[in-house]
């Protein structure tokens, strides 16, 4: 079951520092006690929705710690993942168009701490700070591409290359523990909707790319043991 972090509208006990976080490393110095009093600070437990695909745009979120899921409905029953939120990255701002409805839900994944700005405060902290303001038209330009890029994937891969770029895209974005293992523990249900495939067709690709030597499994952990291997995979169904 999901929970709205709106509903719950339970702030963090310990908000971030006004100093790691992107929004505010971005922001003039002077525009810093601005957004101490404007933003609130929540803390997602896992499987908590942040937002829901086709609510009301109410304000942007600014990811401190955790990592959440950007998904959209695909299906009447199942669901698409476009991407991986991290530390340092924003959730939200698809709605900054005209019709100010969020186009994707996001959702926690893990444990996840993210800052909240309003909408209309955020708008007047766009116009005020142009690094940020340039920081986000390169971010959703190159969003812009990578949907691009993955909707030709789905349209143009075999199965075995897109849960190939789905780990390799993961070990990218989260890179590896001491033991090599992918940093981010994402669900097998998570790994296969990012893949735009079903968990049965994804534990039997897993399985496979086990047997060839590309990955180990070791309960939720996945190790990339041969990148070069799995690049190859995808090489071969992007020509």
């Amino acid at each position: 079951m999901y929970y709205c972090v709106r509903m719950n509208n339970k702030e963090s006990d310990v908000p971030c520092n006004l100093r790691d976080c992107l929004l505010c490393r971005l922001c003039l110095p002077d525009w810093i006690p601005a957004v101490e009093i404007h933003r609130k600070n929540f803390l997602l437990k896992k499987g908590q929705r942040v937002f829901r695909e086709g609510e009301p745009v109410t304000g942007i979120y600014f990811v401190y710690s955790g990592v959440a899921k950007i998904h959209k409905k695909w299906g009447l029953e199942k669901e698409l993942i476009i991407r991986f939120a991290g530390a340092g990255d924003i959730m939200g701002h698809l709605g900054l168009g005209k019709e100010a409805r969020y186009p994707v839900s996001a959702t926690a994944v893990e444990s996840t701490k993210v800052c909240y700005l309003d909408m209309d405060f955020f708008e007047s902290t766009l116009r005020v700070n142009s690094n940020l303001t340039y920081t986000l038209m390169r971010f959703l330009a190159d969003e812009l591409q990578e949907s691009h890029r993955g909707m030709r994937n789905l349209a143009h891969m075999s199965v075995k290359a897109r849960t190939a770029q789905a780990l390799v895209s993961l070990k990218k974005q989260f890179g590896t523990k001491p033991n090599g293992a992918i940093a981010a523990i994402i669900s097998r249900q998570d790994i296969a909707s990012f893949a735009g495939t079903t968990y049965e067709t994804l534990f039997k690709m897993l399985n496979e790319l086990t047997v060839e030597g590309c990955i180990r499994l070791d309960g939720k952990s996945i190790t990339i043991l041969d990148q070069d291997k799995l690049r190859a995979i995808i090489q071969i169904d992007s020509q």
